[in-house]
């Protein structure tokens, strides 16, 4: 495989990293060109890496779409991972169909009606929702052949193949799937006021500020407004409790999309954000800063959110003084053997583990990995058909057993449930049995 990587951010260059490892003899990955508007960090992403002739740097523009079907062409790529800001998704999207290249994101484009009208159906909150733009060109690319495969990173990408392998080997009906992205980091020396972008911050102002997204059987897709649904949820690997909020994330359009045949009722997400920067967010929001209309300083016209993304810390320099975890997982509910059943699935990243391993901070490197496992599977034939797919339609099994060969850690926490109730009956008769058993050949030795 030949891949034009797009964007060559601190994900961009994890994702790298971990294909380095997994593939060091290119036996599927033959040569990376690493495209990016900055050509000098394209360079210095090339320049980090190992084998410095199976990288490529190379300076484009993403909102050029010619530029991008001319570079694929170019270097002969058959496959573009998107790994650039989500405004350009698109772009790239339609540059890699036209090249006939498969293509991959983490993430897609979504553009809200100002002012949104919360409630029912998506038509009154946006004019383009999350997902639908690839999703609607599904029969040409089917038509073509070719493949692409969207939300491809940690949530969504890894929580979607929880999700594919829970309705598949956990439940026999699958009612209830809740995405919940918390952790414990925390910065010592950061101050009071100190705001931290843990994420892409194009993709941070769109998230959080959006109107959040949620799926119900009996409503369809029900519109809220940002920071609404907070609850507190206990995060497993040492994690502890978490506050979670409902933001706009595509798992909420994904997962009903190929679970409702599962039996499948409902699916929200929320994450765990940190009060400085939800009380920056609603600033940023209240004072229109993340618009993308151009404003005139002094003759001057420049675009609010490009300050802001240029302002705000960027996720790459963060990292060394990080301690905790992220945790990141899915809250499933439904039936098991008649009886109700509920686990929560779960991917832990430590980020001083993370430092240390990749060189990366633990939100990068998380994200990176769910990408490289998926371009790996694909690099391979594995994850293969012809149209636009997000995780959950693949086989969830191939993408759990990279996941074990890499350490790329996960956990199924059994919470309380009449499913439980009944295996923990059996799992005591068992060991009663097994006690009984040893203390019978303990008498037959002292007698013979």
């Amino acid at each position: 495989m030949r891949m034009l990587l797009v964007g060559a951010g601190a994900v961009g260059e994890s994702i790298l990293k971990i294909l380095e490892s997994r593939d060091p003899n290119r036996e599927w990955l033959e040569h990376v060109v690493v495209a990016d508007y900055n050509l000098s960090r394209a360079r210095v992403v090339c320049e980090h890496l190992n084998s410095s002739d199976r990288y490529t740097p190379e300076k484009v523009d993403a909102h050029n779409e010619n530029e991008l079907i001319e570079l694929i062409k170019k270097f002969h790529c058959d496959f573009v991972m998107d790994a650039a800001s989500p405004f350009v998704s698109n772009k790239i999207f339609d540059a890699a169909f036209e090249a006939g290249a498969k293509y991959a994101n983490m993430g897609t484009w979504s553009v809200p009606v100002d002012p949104p009208q919360y409630g029912i159906g998506l038509e009154n909150c946006y004019k383009e929702p999350m997902t639908k733009y690839n999703f609607d060109r599904h029969e040409a690319w089917a038509e073509r052949g070719n493949m692409a495969c969207i939300c491809l990173g940690i949530d969504p990408g890894v929580v979607n193949v929880f999700a594919k392998f829970a309705a598949e080997y956990l439940f026999d009906e699958l009612y209830e799937v809740h995405v919940k992205d918390g952790g414990n980091l925390t910065i010592p020396s950061a101050g009071e006021d100190d705001i931290a972008f843990g994420f892409n911050v194009w993709t941070v102002l769109d998230e959080c500020i959006n109107p959040n997204v949620e799926w119900n059987r009996d409503y369809g897709f029900i519109v809220d407004r940002p920071f609404a649904g907070e609850e507190t949820f206990e995060m497993p690997a040492g994690v502890g409790m978490n506050t979670l909020v409902k933001i706009e994330h595509e798992e909420t359009v994904t997962i009903p999309r190929y679970l409702q045949q599962y039996g499948l009722r409902r699916c929200t997400y929320k994450i765990a954000l940190d009060d400085n920067l939800v009380k920056a967010l609603k600033v940023i929001n209240a004072l229109g800063l993340r618009s993308l209309k151009p404003v005139e300083v002094e003759n001057v016209k420049v675009i609010p959110r490009d300050v802001v993304a240029a302002c705000a810390p960027q996720p790459k320099d963060l990292g060394d003084e990080m301690i905790g975890k992220m945790c990141v997982g899915i809250h499933c509910k439904g039936l098991k053997d008649g009886k109700t059943r509920e686990v929560f699935m779960y991917q832990p990243f430590d980020n001083q583990i993370s430092m240390k391993n990749w060189k990366m901070q633990v939100v990068v490197a998380q994200t990176g990995f769910g990408a490289a496992v998926g371009i790996e599977l694909i690099g391979r034939g594995i994850w293969k058909d012809a149209g636009v797919f997000s995780p959950e339609y693949f086989d969830p099994i191939p993408f759990l057993q990279i996941m074990d060969e890499a350490g790329f850690e996960y956990g199924i926490v059994e919470m309380d449930s009449e499913y439980k109730t009944v295996n923990d009956k059996k799992i005591m008769a068992q060991l009663f049995k097994d006690a009984a058993k040893m203390q019978n050949n303990k008498k037959k030795t002292i007698t013979a």
